[in-house]
């Protein structure tokens, strides 16, 4: 199994049910991958470009928040991150494809119980704070780019 990314794959926890970037040209779980499409079109250093820019934008947004500047954003798939947040009607939905790689990190307040959650790709970036556990979702920021 290959990555068009560099990533190794045998640390994934998904590598079962995966059969790599490479002979899936880029669509590891049937979705868009957001690396494989910069990679791909414009080389590594293009998506390292675009990942750059993406994380100032994001801790611009956190900043604006009181929220800690995240570090890194990580390749992060769709399943592990695509919370059902409850609208004010009580509906619950979610608002990304499970099947997407995504770009993400986690800023935990532990000592708070709670974690903020960032979730982005070329079109949005999602902000969401929620319980140490993953439980009570809430939706801060959701800014379409």
């Amino acid at each position: 199994m290959g990555s068009i990314c560099g990533a190794n794959c045998e640390e994934c926890r998904m590598k079962d049910e995966c059969r790599g970037c490479e002979a899936t040209c880029g669509s590891p779980f049937g979705g868009k991958c957001i690396a494989a499409e910069y990679i791909k079109t414009g080389g590594k250093a293009a998506y390292d470009e675009f990942k750059a820019g993406l994380l100032a934008e994001v801790n611009a947004l956190l900043r604006a928040e009181g929220i800690t500047e995240a570090e890194a954003l990580y390749e992060l798939c769709g399943e592990f991150v695509n919370l059902k947040y409850t609208l004010p009607s009580g509906e619950k939905v979610k608002f990304l494809n499970d099947k997407n790689i995504y770009l993400g990190t986690q800023v935990e307040f532990a000592d708070l119980g709670i974690c903020y959650g960032v979730v982005a790709d070329p079109c949005f970036i999602l902000i969401c704070s929620y319980s140490v556990n993953g439980s009570q979702p809430e939706l801060v920021i959701y800014k379409k780019r």
